[in-house]
């Protein structure tokens, strides 16, 4: 039997329209209750007597005499989709403008979004503190057959104006140009690389060494779905506190089965013991870092030196980025064509240095050399098209580099989504 919306009303409206809808607000349906101002309520539950309603008003529908017309049907139920049935077929011709606003149609309409808001009431929550975190910072992608993930190990604010070495008044115009002021917050990038045979980690991150707003990086290698002890190997770029503190934690070492590699000439600088007596004050706490985040590893024979440019296993080798650090090494990883150069240091304010590469900064060991690496590093990533990734470039830390003029550069964010 199909219903028009004129004939529903007609039929429909005594028995049921009446019946339902001067149930009291405070019925119960599914066993709550509720006032109508969406408060619950202590009646007790009136299902039944709502169910009875409707009942009624179906068997209503089958009594001979109405209005209603079509083949006869045995205790008929009707869905919902079939109350407002406007298709061919029905009885009765299609509403005009006038039905469309029918009195009874508006107030069953009204009638039920209110009862359904009543069922359904929740309160709100305007008063909700800020949550003042993120996201858990990694991020992944393909190398050919390789995956590797960046993983965030928090962020610092650097004195930009006060570090970065070359023309003030330059440095400081192109600071306002990228909308950044004398305080840069600076990303912490370490990079994870799979190649399915081995797990290979690409620096270790502050730990605790500078602060609550670093050293987040284990955090963030579970939440990527690895664990520390998965770690095969773990490259370090140079041994400055930013890259070797998250070695260690508690006093025991982070990654439990992982051989930590680096350039002979930054330990053979970093763990002597006649340097750091020799360096200033301010600088013997970098000395101190890497000598205690550095032993636990060599104590257990975990800690292999390598020197120059060296293939350290299929599809990943070092090379040579020396000026930052006496040993300062940048890793190459390749699989079936594509490619990804993870540069470590060579890159720390890049709105200032890739439109000026001979910007270097305070930390640079040995500044001209810091400075020709800038240039060459930046030449090669734009001439071969290869991806780069940047230990202090903004997170995931990816990106292309375009050449504009003669060492004149743009860094191209990765598009990621």
């Amino acid at each position: 039997m199909r219903l028009t919306q004129s004939a529903w009303c007609e039929t429909v409206k005594p028995p049921l329209f009446n019946r339902v809808m001067m149930l009291p607000l405070n019925s119960e349906l599914d066993g709550v209750g509720h006032l109508g101002n969406g408060t619950p309520a202590t009646a007790r539950p009136r299902r039944a007597e709502l169910r009875r309603a409707i009942s009624e008003a179906e068997v209503q529908l089958q009594r001979p005499g109405k209005p209603i017309r079509g083949p006869k049907m045995a205790a008929p139920r009707i869905p919902l989709d079939r109350l407002f049935d406007d298709t061919e077929g029905s009885a009765h011709p299609r509403p005009t403008n006038s039905d469309a606003v029918n009195p009874a149609r508006r107030a069953f309409l009204a009638a039920g979004g209110f009862c359904l808001a009543c069922c359904f009431a929740t309160p709100l929550f305007a008063d909700a503190p800020m949550a003042k975190s993120q996201a858990p910072g990694f991020y992944r992608l393909a190398i050919g057959d390789f995956e590797v993930t960046a993983l965030s190990d928090g962020t610092n604010m650097l004195p930009a104006t006060k570090l970065l070495q070359g023309d003030p008044a330059r440095i400081e115009e192109a600071l306002k140009r990228n909308y950044l002021g004398e305080m840069v917050e600076t990303s912490h990038n370490c990079f994870l690389v799979n190649t399915g045979a081995r797990l290979v980690l690409i620096d270790a991150g502050a730990g605790s060494l500078l602060g609550p707003t670093t050293g987040h990086l284990l955090s963030n290698l579970r939440a990527s779905g690895y664990r520390p002890e998965q770690v095969d190997e773990l490259y370090l770029t140079h041994l400055h506190a930013d890259h070797v503190g998250g070695l260690m934690i508690e006093g025991q070492r982070a990654f439990p089965n992982a051989i930590v590699r680096v350039d002979k000439r930054d330990t053979d600088y970093w763990l002597s013991e006649a340097n750091m007596r020799a360096a200033p004050d301010e600088a013997k706490r970098f000395f101190q870092a890497a000598t205690a985040s550095i032993t636990p590893y060599m104590q257990v024979g975990k800690l292999a030196v390598f020197e120059g440019d060296t293939d350290l296993m299929p599809g990943v080798r070092a090379q040579t980025a020396y000026g930052h650090t006496p040993g300062h090494t940048m890793y190459v990883v390749e699989s079936r064509g594509e490619k990804i150069v993870l540069w470590g240091d060579v890159v720390h304010v890049a709105g200032v240095q890739f439109k000026d590469p001979s910007v270097t900064i305070q930390y640079d060991a040995d500044a001209s050399e810091a400075e020709r690496v800038h240039e060459l590093a930046f030449a090669d990533a734009a001439e071969n098209g290869y991806m780069v990734g940047g230990a202090h470039i903004s997170f995931p830390g990816l990106g292309h580099v375009r050449r504009d003029a003669e060492n004149t550069y743009t860094y191209l964010p990765l598009n990621y989504g």
